[in-house]
């Protein structure tokens, strides 16, 4: 470890011990603020425990073939000892690819610096159902998180855990997140930490997926997960990442009866957006025919609404290496030099909603990442087919959409 790490680390106690972030308004829950996804996957060999994968990068082994992202971050505002040298040469010559692990606590401090210093509120952090029978990838799952706790109380940043089902196990899915929120409240005591955000007294979680036809759950199974969860000894203010056609049953959503009630038994709902429309003009009809009866509707209901944004799509080389040809786009939709998310935010700052979800901070993986990325061909792999920051003839700072995020002001 640095001395910059003990540092920091002396720093984050000492802020505990006084609670030097219970101004930041913690207490506020989602109003008002931006939000930002985070996935925090990514793994290099060596970085915990035996670890030896390059998790989420490639497949197996750094090999241009067996990239598993469509975009590669810039990481020139990393220290170099905290830095993956995957061995692959860059196409400008400039030396090899290096990345980063989420497992490093200095990487992800860098991240939430970022967002601290681009005025970020609040951070989603995702915790897979599917990887927590695992015992190894949960202990992978648990140290990201503990990363999280240090580094957002240290920038004053909220965060919040988002169960995110995908993959989960169908018959075990319900019990799984029941007895990890257990585990999170008791041993992890992760909504003790200052950081964590609330809703007034309420604790704020996120379930991602239910409803989705293709992700598990049945919606009676949900429904008493729900109740369980908002009328516990520490209830929460339950947020509810939703199919876009929640409202009418149709579209992304199950169909079924049942389905109506668990997403009315939300307290905040938060419809899915990525990759449902391509351009300005899908970006307007998406708001004219899915936003605006949503907000209609949430209102008539007394409950909140969590719009998501998304600044372009590309999975090419996930499909590729997931034998999935057909759906392998590359640069399936794309950011048009900033101007596709910055419509995206107009349209809702128009509508004056109370905060906006961004999807995400750092997923590479399907090309959706607002963190700084390589801007030019020459700072990706040789012989690897990848999107860059100015592929579609911009000329664009690798934060550049940090710098665009900053700019947005939430007025509730």
């Amino acid at each position: 470890m640095t001395i910059n790490y003990y540092i920091r680390i002396f720093i984050i106690l000492f802020a505990s011990v006084f609670q030097v972030t219970e101004a930041s308004g913690q207490s506020d829950g989602l109003q008002g603020k931006l939000i930002v996804g985070y996935q925090g996957w990514f793994g290099c060999p060596n970085d915990f425990e035996a670890n030896q994968n390059w998790q989420h990068w490639f497949i197996h082994q750094a090999k241009p073939e067996l990239l598993t992202v469509d975009m590669l971050p810039d990481v020139s505002g990393f220290s170099p000892q905290d830095l993956c040298d995957t061995g692959l040469p860059r196409v400008d010559g400039q030396g090899t690819v290096k990345l980063f692990s989420s497992q490093n606590p200095n990487v992800v401090f860098t991240h939430f610096r970022w967002m601290q210093d681009y005025g970020i509120d609040a951070v989603a952090v995702q915790r897979f159902v599917s990887v927590l029978s695992d015992p190894k990838q949960k202990r992978r799952a648990d140290n990201l998180l503990k990363n999280v706790m240090l580094a957002a109380q240290a920038t004053q940043r909220g965060f919040f855990v988002v169960y995110d089902i995908s993959g989960a196990n169908p018959n075990t899915v319900i019990n799984d997140i029941r007895q990890d929120w257990r585990y999170l409240l008791n041993e992890i005591k992760v909504t003790e930490n200052s950081a964590y955000l609330k809703d007034k007294t309420k604790s704020i979680l996120e379930l991602w997926g239910f409803g989705f036809t293709d992700r598990p759950g049945s919606p009676d199974a949900v429904f008493d997960l729900q109740q369980d969860l908002k009328n516990a000894k520490n209830p929460v203010t339950l947020v509810g990442g939703v199919p876009t056609y929640w409202r009418t049953l149709s579209g992304d959503s199950k169909s079924q009866i049942g389905w109506d009630r668990v997403y009315r038994n939300y307290d905040v709902l938060s419809p899915w957006a990525v990759g449902r429309f391509g351009d300005n003009y899908g970006a307007d009809q998406f708001i004219k025919k899915i936003v605006i009866p949503d907000l209609i509707e949430t209102q008539r209901l007394g409950l909140a609404y969590l719009p998501v944004i998304f600044p372009g799509f590309s999975w090419h080389n996930l499909m590729i290496n997931r034998h999935n040809p057909s759906k392998a786009i590359l640069n399936q939709i794309p950011r048009r030099c900033g101007q596709f998310i910055q419509r995206q935010i107009d349209n809702l700052l128009k509508l004056k909603v109370s905060s906006i979800y961004v999807a995400m901070f750092d997923e590479v993986d399907e090309a959706t990442a607002v963190f700084p990325v390589e801007t030019v061909i020459g700072g990706l792999p040789a012989e690897a087919k990848m999107v860059y920051l100015n592929q579609d003839g911009c000329d664009l700072a690798s934060d550049w959409y940090l710098q665009t995020l900053k700019n947005v002001e939430i007025i509730h």
